[in-house]
């Protein structure tokens, strides 16, 4: 199916003030008859104290933009911006001191350490930076993503909703700039997706915390103030607070059967 770009628009004079800003990223996998090009010019940038989804056909460009701005890869060509910095001069350790202030992680597998309790794995990236959580703000984290009375429990201990609140919990301890969410619900069941995604919303609207997400799942979609469609590595649609009707039809649109 042929697509044709949204027109993209110049962030490159506001990008020290968005939270996340990218210009004319490209990836290319590959060299010669065998590259692949995952991204073909994706301009955009993401509005702070906001949640912003990314849908897309398998194979569209979706995780591999998401990894770009998330600084865990580079772009073939084009500029990222994460919280005013622009990130292709950094070095490796500056990136990765960069992640550690500015970005949050949630995935569809948890990534929880098996040997820690729910409190140890949530307080983690504090841990690594050398840094206490503020005692207050630690107690108000467990308690609002549900996890007060298991704290003290082990991954093996909780369900996959618990275990998802944990990563949740995680991503927001370090109370960073933008978190980055890759399929939060693709490995839950329906009843336990939706109270992750109220979660996730509850994150945005009471603490102001921008939070981009990855999914395939046009309800999952529809809790996010501005969904993003990609496909052949072009964002080609960008709508605004759409219901999960619109996002489904629109999908379809992308990838009919």
């Amino acid at each position: 199916m042929e697509v044709a770009a949204v027109p993209a628009v110049d962030v490159a004079e506001r990008a020290p003030s968005a939270v996340v800003a990218a210009q004319d990223i490209t990836r290319r996998y590959g060299e010669g008859d065998a590259a692949v090009d995952a991204l073909r010019g994706v301009t955009l940038d993401v509005g702070q104290g906001k949640l912003t989804a990314v849908m897309g056909p398998s194979g569209s460009g979706k995780s591999t933009l998401m990894h770009i701005m998330a600084a865990l890869d580079r772009p073939t060509s084009g500029t990222v911006w994460i919280a005013g910095t622009k990130l292709g001069s950094l070095s490796d350790k500056e990136i990765t001191l960069l992640r550690r202030k500015h970005i949050g992680f949630v995935f569809q597998f948890f990534n929880l350490l098996p040997m820690l309790t729910a409190e140890e794995n949530v307080l983690l990236p504090m841990t690594i930076a050398g840094e206490d959580a503020d005692p207050e703000w630690r107690e108000e984290l467990l308690k609002k993503v549900g996890l007060s009375d298991r704290r003290t429990h082990r991954p093996a201990e909780l369900s996959g909703g618990q275990q998802q609140r944990v990563a949740i919990a995680r991503a927001l301890v370090s109370r960073p700039t933008v978190v980055f969410a890759d399929e939060p619900t693709g490995n839950l069941d329906s009843k336990t997706s939706g109270e992750i995604l109220d979660l996730m919303r509850d994150s945005v609207d009471s603490l102001g915390q921008t939070t981009v997400m990855v999914t395939h799942d046009s309800h999952a979609a529809a809790i996010a103030d501005r969904v993003l469609f990609i496909a052949d590595g072009l964002i080609v649609r960008d709508l605004t607070s759409p219901d999960a009707a619109t996002v489904h039809t629109a999908m379809e649109e992308l990838n009919p059967s």
